[in-house]
């Protein structure tokens, strides 16, 4: 086998979400959490197909009833743990004309919370016969899709606290688990970032909360300039190991930093792991977290503006989302062009 994971900036079929209800750990914020989410929908149906995943989806239908474009939505009637759909949802792969879905085994970030509806939504979804593609269980080796980018070329980016953290895949070694990128997603190059994390993160430093690849060979990063800040060493030390990376042809990155927004607390006053690295690309759009730091929300959007010129950006408070340690590309997980079945689903 061939395989190539697509660049998220690549040509997508659709955009998958799983939403919030009273059995996930927004209840005590749903209203919140869901009007976030209602936000999510409506710029991704903008322009182009969106998946939804719930265990009630009349309940959805009625929620979003009043959005445009809603008959672009396929609804997946499926029990979830939670919503971040992202680290279970498909990881797709293609060896030419041949489409691949992985489904890889979800612990809930090292067993921290209960994962027995959300390990199964891969294969609920391939039994529903939505996708134009072959599922192949992958469910020997924990891999959750925040942990990895890819440029499309062979060169896969992830951080050594998440893939080699003992509450994974402990059975193999640093080397082992490199061969199982380079098998599986078709890696020719694997660079480890060993520095780089977010205070109250609970997904083990996930590469989509501190570095991002965007075309032209560049990373969008997480800098900090205040030593004061706690997080500052760390991603000081991130940064250069970023400036000494190069890709699977041997070239330098452009790196373009992103700043760390001030920082937000939940309610006990713990910090939150707030960013604006957490991004998802579409076709015609980049959806920007924002959390009403007008300076700095609008900096960032100028500067992914700058990175993606052919994109309308577009920033959606997700002050919501953070309170639950995740934000925008977590909720979300895109699937690649021709993966979709062209017939209607409802």
């Amino acid at each position: 086998m061939n395989y190539k994971l697509n660049a998220e900036w690549e040509p997508q079929d659709t955009i998958m979400l799983a939403w919030p209800h009273r059995g996930t750990d927004w209840c005590y914020m749903l209203n919140e959490a869901q009007a976030c989410f209602k936000e999510v929908a409506r710029a991704i149906v903008r322009e182009m197909r969106l998946i939804i995943i719930a265990p009630d989806v009349d309940d959805v239908k009625l929620q979003l009833s009043d959005i445009e474009h809603n008959d672009r939505i396929i609804y997946q009637e499926i029990d979830t743990n939670d919503t971040w759909a992202r680290d279970f949802g498909p990881i797709s792969v293609i060896d030419g004309d041949k489409r691949y879905m992985l489904d890889f085994k979800f612990n809930a970030w090292g067993m921290k919370f209960a994962a027995y509806h959300d390990n199964l939504i891969c294969m609920k979804m391939f039994e529903n016969d939505i996708f134009n593609a072959q599922a192949i269980n992958c469910q020997d080796f924990v891999l959750e899709g925040g942990s990895i980018e890819s440029d499309g070329m062979g060169t896969i980016l992830t951080t050594s606290q998440c893939l080699l953290s003992p509450n994974r895949n402990r059975h193999l070694s640093k080397q082992q688990i490199e061969d199982v990128l380079k098998e599986r997603l078709g890696a020719k190059k694997v660079l480890w970032l060993n520095s780089g994390e977010l205070c109250g993160d609970d997904t083990d430093a996930h590469i989509d909360t501190l570095a991002r690849l965007a075309p032209g060979n560049t990373i969008l990063y997480v800098k900090c300039d205040d030593p004061s800040d706690e997080q500052y060493s760390s991603l000081q030390r991130m940064e250069q190991e970023l400036k000494a990376m190069t890709n699977a042809q041997g070239e330098p990155f452009a790196l373009v930093p992103l700043p760390c927004p001030a920082p937000i607390h939940d309610k006990e006053g713990n910090r939150l792991p707030a960013t604006y690295a957490n991004f998802l690309i579409t076709n015609k759009q980049v959806l920007v977290p924002i959390y009403n730091q007008p300076e700095k929300d609008k900096l960032v959007l100028d500067t992914i503006a700058k990175a993606f010129p052919e994109r309308d950006v577009v920033g959606i408070d997700c002050n919501a989302l953070i309170q639950q340690h995740g934000s925008l590309h977590c909720i979300t997980m895109q699937i690649p062009e021709n993966f979709l079945r062209t017939r209607e689903w409802s």
